[in-house]
């Protein structure tokens, strides 16, 4: 594979100044499993972060948010290349974003490092990576360890989901295997917490009602070998050995509900409270840069 597109979508400029020739408003969003750069363009991300006088206001800051590589408009299995697409892994994903942004987009620095699930896990690696590239980074619903336990379980279960199905022939398939639908129903399982589904579908009919929405556009929306590269990608994910590397302030938030990183799994309090991460106060301290409006870009 010769050539590998990454799609992005951006917002307001990149800013240097003579007194400080690196980048110091660019801000980096990664978005997660089978998701895509415009997922944080929906009200509740946008709507409480990107406004005018918000912590990560469009009009002050160079807001990127790309397509992983298998995902959304960036170069993806369901091109053409079908099972034969290269099978990609975290660190791969890294080293796209990286190049997008040092080669293609000429950003030095980055202000901020941001992501939430597989976009928080790629926030770890970023740490890691490119420790000197940014001045900050919030992993958000991640851990830095590798797969394992239920988060291992339920990944396991869709990819033998789908490469068990005899519809899925090797890749080949020319309409979308059996195995495609239980992927999407275990995603919509893993997906949202219990007290949130009750509140949405309090009966019987409203729970069969919601799940069969879901299901129904997922299998027109997604592709089994998308899907199935997406999750066979996190087998290379383990930031643990190398957590001493990292040198920017990460402040990593994970929430009680999450049923894939629950707290009572107890990883990331030993490494809060002993040397190698450091948290950093909420919030943006202002850089001097004002930027008058914000334009809103697609590009590639």
């Amino acid at each position: 594979m010769k050539i590998v597109r990454l799609h992005l979508r951006r917002a307001n400029r990149q800013r240097s100044d003579s007194l400080c020739p690196q980048m110091h408003n660019a801000v980096l969003i990664l978005h997660g499993t089978t998701g895509h750069g415009r997922n944080f363009l929906r009200p509740e991300f946008a709507g409480q972060l990107f406004g005018k006088g918000q912590l990560l206001d469009a009009a002050r800051y160079y807001l990127i948010l790309p397509d992983g590589i298998g995902h959304g408009k960036s170069s993806k299995p369901s091109d053409g290349l079908h099972a034969k697409f290269p099978r990609y892994g975290y660190p791969d994903m890294i080293e796209a974003q990286y190049r997008l942004l040092a080669e293609g987009l000429k950003v030095n620095h980055l202000r901020l490092v941001m992501g939430t699930s597989m976009g928080g896990m790629h926030t770890w690696l970023w740490s890691e990576m490119h420790p000197d590239f940014m001045d900050a980074l919030i992993p958000l619903a991640s851990l830095p360890t590798q797969i394992s336990g239920r988060n291992r379980v339920w990944r396991r279960m869709i990819i033998d989901d789908i490469r068990t199905d005899p519809e899925w022939q090797d890749g080949e398939y020319k309409s979308q295997p059996h195995g495609l639908r239980l992927a999407a129903e275990t995603l919509f399982f893993m997906g949202n917490n219990p007290l949130q589904r009750q509140k949405e579908a309090p009966t019987l009919a409203q729970s069969d009602k919601i799940l069969d929405t879901f299901i129904n556009n997922a299998v027109k929306t997604m592709d089994a070998n998308n899907v199935l590269y997406a999750l066979e990608a996190s087998r290379d994910y383990d930031p643990g050995p190398d957590l001493e590397k990292i040198q920017a302030p990460l402040l990593a938030i994970n929430f009680a509900d999450d049923l894939i990183n629950p707290p009572e799994l107890g990883i990331l309090e030993p490494l809060w409270y002993g040397t190698l991460v450091e948290g950093f106060p909420v919030g943006l301290p202002g850089l001097g840069c004002e930027v008058e409006g914000a334009e809103g870009e697609d590009g590639e």
